[in-house]
């Protein structure tokens, strides 16, 4: 499974060095904290080396360690290092060659993990995790659905919204007013008791946990401006109708995961008021306001910190206590849903929020059940990220379970719109494998879309859909670019769910929902006459593959490719893809 000593043409043979080859770095990937790293490093014996040092730096701080000479073989002079770190931390690694006649050689990182001599290189990256870092094995090897929860289903709901339209689910979003200002302000009535007559449908797709869209009291249909934590939007239904969608789901073998939106609340909720439609003294009101030292004013009351300066959202501070107490406080709002039975959370725009925050949050969703699953919104790299100037702890063991993994999706689009090749794909998922603890990297959700990215179908087709938002909106795939969509649709699911993680499936995917960004991606689901039934045949094989061999897609993965082709490679699995024939095969070992 992995790459054989000095076979790549990306090899510098003079020194094989491969960090994702267990022969030369043992264990693959990152380590825990006192746990005992192996590093064999050869060197042609032509190049008359007298000694080889490891050089390990985190931050500004770099340590030497010399490596021990173990002997020739097959003319190669080998050198070894075995040592173990006790803090955790994002390390990273380069080695230097010093020759007998005092010459010196310089090694870094190149392409596939493999050594390069030359300056300025860059380094291999060590993530290095507390030892007793665990994240929840019965989450491990599912699969997510993710639900708009306005616009999946609507079921005997007659509630109107405080303040909008109620739509036919039949009629097109609203991307702006008549004023040219887009209020998020159209509700379609999708709700708890709609999602409940669904989950035949669900179960039928092999899913084992729904990710809800934000479901508490709000102004707006995406629900991302939270009105108040402790209650369920009405229009969803009663925290009774709730109650019976955690218990309906569970017998059906679902877990619920809620959308925690905690880096910013409405400017119309009960803690800012900006409105007065709350029965609270919010910020907005008054200097004496509970809630005022929450928000940052400029000039106060109507110049605030806001989330990308829209108004609507006032940003919280990041160190604001009493907002903290209350979301991850005793009896607070994660305490209160979680022991409801949800599943677990994901963390919205989580970088925003401080360390001690996310780190306080994850005592609250864990307390009384370790299994409860936490997973962050971000978009890069989050083993080695750094945001309002703070070094990320995400995956050290005291934070998140699991990301949203951005960058596979970046790659499986990437790479079936001929952006890049094959051997692009493989690196940069690689990376990915290489940088997170494996238990994290079981606990990500790899996506191909969601409710903030343009639709993978209309991704994945070639079309742009004009310069014009409403001329994005009223744009349909003609039936050449859907099919080319609907083709690398199907190889970007495969690829979606044989890779590490636990797939997410943005709903309608599966049936061939078109849109392009938000809020076009944010259309009622479809009635069942206009799904693609090629489309949904295919996610149902596949869930049913993943439900069957669940285990195998727990085990250790390594991504090769080249040109045309990707292979995903497990112990037990295999998946070979090839763009250009539009195929794939799978094999089970």
């Amino acid at each position: 499974m992995q790459p054989a000593f000095g076979t790549s043409p990306k090899c510098d043979t003079r020194v094989p060095f491969n960090s994702r080859n267990s022969y030369f770095k043992n264990p693959f990937g990152g380590i825990e904290t006192r746990r005992t790293v192996h590093f064999l490093f050869p060197v042609v014996e032509y190049m008359n080396p007298d000694r080889v040092t490891l050089f390990l730096r985190r931050n500004d701080h770099t340590v030497p360690y010399p490596m021990i000479y173990s002997g020739k073989r097959d003319g190669y002079v080998n050198y070894e290092l075995d040592f173990s770190l006790e803090r955790d931390g994002t390390y990273y690694y380069r080695f230097e060659i010093l020759h007998t006649d005092g010459g010196i050689t310089y090694v870094g990182k190149g392409d596939g993990g493999y050594a390069v001599c030359g300056e300025w290189l860059p380094e291999w990256q060590l993530t290095v995790y507390e030892k007793d870092y665990k994240t929840p094995d019965s989450f491990k090897g599912g699969l997510v659905y993710h639900i708009f929860v306005d616009r999946f289903r609507n079921l005997d709901n007659n509630e109107k919204p405080r303040y909008g339209i109620l739509k036919n689910w039949s009629e097109d979003v609203t991307v702006r007013d008549m004023d040219g200002v887009y209020r998020a302000n159209d509700f379609y009535g999708g709700n708890f008791k709609g999602i409940i007559s669904e989950l035949d449908y669900l179960a039928d797709l092999g899913v084992t946990d729904l990710y809800l869209s934000p479901i508490f009291k709000s102004s707006s249909n995406h629900r991302y401006d939270t009105g108040d934590y402790l209650k369920i939007d009405p229009l969803l239904g009663t925290e009774e109708d709730f109650r019976q969608l955690i218990k309906k789901a569970a017998e059906k073998g679902m877990g619920i995961i809620l959308d925690g939106v905690f880096n910013h609340t409405g400017a119309d909720s009960l803690y800012f008021n900006k409105f007065n439609h709350y029965d609270s003294v919010g910020a907005y009101q008054s200097k004496d306001s509970p809630y005022y030292d929450w928000y940052t004013f400029f000039d106060y009351p109507n110049d605030y910190l806001c989330w990308w300066g829209v108004t609507v959202v006032p940003t919280v501070a990041r160190d604001a206590k009493g907002f903290h107490k209350l979301i991850a406080g005793e009896g607070g709002v994660i305490r209160k849903w979680t022991d409801m039975g949800v599943r677990g959370w994901r963390l919205d725009v989580v970088d925003e929020l401080s360390g001690t925050f996310v780190k306080a949050l994850r005592v609250a969703v864990k307390k009384n059940d370790p299994e409860k699953v936490l997973i962050g919104e971000v978009w890069e790299d989050a083993s080695n990220k750094y945001s309002y100037g703070e070094e990320r702890e995400y995956f050290r063991g005291n934070e998140l379970d699991g990301v949203m993994n951005y960058v596979f999706k970046k790659a499986i689009l990437g790479f079936l719109t001929h952006e890049f090749d094959g051997s692009e794909f493989a690196e940069r998922v690689m990376t990915i494998i290489e940088n997170y603890p494996k238990c994290s990297l079981d606990t990500c959700l790899t996506l191909i879309d969601s409710h903030d990215t343009v639709r993978a179908i209309n991704a994945l087709s070639g079309a742009d859909g004009g310069p014009d938002k409403e001329g994005r909106k009223n744009y349909r795939l003609s039936p050449e670019e859907y099919e080319r969509g609907k083709r690398r649709l199907i190889l970007a699911s495969c690829l979606q769910y044989f890779l590490p993680g636990v797939p997410s499936v943005y709903y309608g995917d599966e049936v061939g929902m078109q849109g392009f960004e938000d809020p076009i991606n944010r259309r009622p689901f479809p009635y069942k006459e206009n799904w693609d039934e090629d489309i949904l045949a295919h996610y149902r094989y596949l869930g049913k593959f993943r439900k069957e061999n669940r285990k195998a897609f727990t085990e250790q993965a390594f991504v090769y490719g080249n040109g045309e082709e990707v292979v995903i490679e497990r112990e037990s699995l295999r998946l070979k893809l090839h763009r250009g024939f539009g195929s794939y095969t799978i094999e089970k070992k």
